[in-house]
């Protein structure tokens, strides 16, 4: 029978002893992290600052099996069933965000925009107010008042709901020439768009609107080449070359080839240019063909739309890689639109070259035609109007980990200004 001998009873303890300081020492480092978070004094959280750059990018009508389907997409461009990716599907945090206005279980693009804009319900058809009419604040006016300059931007035009529900106020989204002279008085940096609806007033009896901003001292370009020809540093209004002295088209693919069009990722690389990075900044850009495309069913259409809106994306993300500490992006939707399933019939795959041939032989479409062409391929779409499912959130940066889990599209608001 072997006894412990005096030395190996020491090790013992002093083993002990060393387990005792090892616990000690995580306590400590426990709630050393906590006082980080935690003011002993008063028990209440430390508060957040926002990030410096911050990024708000909306794709109008694009929910979850948008995006799936337009990897599956790129996937099968590649060979693959599956495995592509979007730039933004890379992001880190993932999060659900609920839609519904104050009067519809299914919002519209000036609700859904004023949700998100100033954490407020309103209801459909009503731009940056209340139900009851009252103006809200948006938190490009927020951040405004903290001293960054502003950009907003979509490739519909800058009147349209969604990037007017960041400088507007109107009780009727469709009131495009009143919400036009809110551009000089919101003081904003630089607005872009395809155009501007209403060019002149409904009546035609008002002055052209490229006329009234320039009098109110904006710079309106009429594409990238004319601003970077401006020497203009009080604020820019950039619509596309094509919309010259004319009414706003739809389509960004659509407008007159004679021009060249800037694609949505130049604009807001222009745009990043033109604030610069010495003082913070907030820039909103919306992908907002993509709903228009799903309103028509037309699937490569809204495609090109999402794969364009990418491209913005990646523009963001180039940005954020040279300043990590300091940028936030974040991508989500006002909504879906056309309510899209991969999958409408029996079969178990897409038939994306089937699709392919049937846009390259069909020319014009209706809607009801591309409905046809997508069910014939195993994609289906059950509305030409918006759905009420919720829409995914992706974010990355200073402060994306607010954005994981479940949320209604209020919320985002105070998450992105760090209320």
């Amino acid at each position: 029978m072997l006894f412990p001998t005096q030395d190996s009873a020491n090790r013992k303890s002093m083993d002990k002893t060393k387990k005792i300081l090892l616990y000690a020492a995580a306590a400590i480092v426990i709630l050393a992290a906590a006082g980080l978070i935690f003011k002993h004094q008063s028990g209440q959280v430390e508060k957040d600052t926002p990030a410096k750059y911050i990024f708000v990018m909306i794709g109008d009508g694009m929910g979850a099996t948008q995006v799936a389907a337009v990897e599956s997409y790129l996937s099968y461009q590649a060979g693959k069933l599956g495995g592509e990716q979007l730039t933004f599907t890379k992001f880190p945090v993932l999060g659900l965000c609920t839609t519904f206005s104050a009067d519809r279980n299914i919002t519209d693009s000036s609700a859904s925009g004023t949700a998100i804009a100033t954490g407020s319900k309103t209801d459909n058809g009503k731009l940056g107010v209340d139900p009851e009419g009252n103006e809200l604040k948006s938190m490009a006016y927020t951040f405004k008042e903290q001293g960054y300059r502003i950009g907003i931007m979509s490739s519909v035009p800058a009147n349209h709901a969604t990037p007017a529900s960041f400088y507007g106020h109107d009780m009727d989204r469709g009131d495009y020439y009143n919400i036009s002279l809110q551009i000089p008085e919101s003081g904003f940096d630089f607005i872009a768009g395809s155009g501007l609806l209403q060019f002149n007033e409904k009546n035609n009896d008002q002055e052209p609107i490229d006329k009234v901003l320039e009098s109110k001292g904006y710079d309106v370009c009429f594409g990238l080449d004319e601003l970077a020809a401006s020497t203009d540093e009080a604020g820019v209004v950039v619509v596309q070359p094509s919309q010259k002295n004319a009414e706003a088209l739809n389509y960004e693919i659509d407008r007159d080839t004679e021009f060249k069009e800037d694609r949505l990722g130049e604009v807001l690389a222009a745009a990043i240019d033109y604030l610069g990075d010495e003082k913070p900044f907030f820039i909103m850009c919306e992908g907002g063909e993509i709903d228009w495309a799903a309103h028509d069913n037309n699937m490569m259409t809204m495609t090109d739309a999402i794969l364009r809106f990418d491209e913005a994306v990646k523009v963001a993300y180039d940005f954020y890689l040279e300043h990590k500490d300091e940028t936030l992006i974040i991508v989500t939707a006002d909504h879906e639109t056309g309510g899209i399933t991969i999958g409408s019939g029996h079969s178990s795959m897409i038939d994306w070259a089937g699709i392919e041939k049937a846009y390259e032989e069909a020319g014009e479409t209706s809607s009801a035609e591309n409905r046809a062409i997508s069910t014939e391929h195993n994609i289906g779409w059950a509305s030409y109007g918006h759905t009420g499912g919720p829409v995914p959130i992706y974010a990355i940066g200073k402060g994306a980990g607010k954005f994981c889990g479940r949320m209604d599209n209020t919320d985002i608001y105070a998450k992105v200004v760090c209320e």
